[in-house]
């Protein structure tokens, strides 16, 4: 039976473990959305297209240079903490 610090701890690490995967690709979207938003003030363009294909190209880029990243630490969380909860071996 885990006890329930254990349980909590494993919560709470999982939960960092996705804040710090999402941080990369939440960033640079606020990023590309400030530029863009100043773009549009500064021209006075309100095109809706221009503020979602500059966001959505930079979001990729990002996940695409990040993802070996993202998934070491996904993998490394399941195989160090994960798998031996629910195999029982802690």
């Amino acid at each position: 039976m885990m006890s329930e610090g254990l349980f909590y701890d494993t919560v709470r690490q999982g939960l960092w473990i996705a804040v710090i995967t999402s941080v990369p690709i939440l960033s640079v979207a606020l990023i590309a959305g400030l530029a863009v938003g100043l773009f549009q003030a500064l021209t006075s363009i309100q095109e809706m297209t221009l503020t979602f294909v500059p966001k959505l190209a930079a979001i990729v880029i990002v996940f695409w240079i990040s993802m070996g990243f993202m998934t070491q630490t996904l993998v490394n969380y399941f195989t160090t903490t994960l798998i031996p909860l629910i195999s029982g071996g802690v």
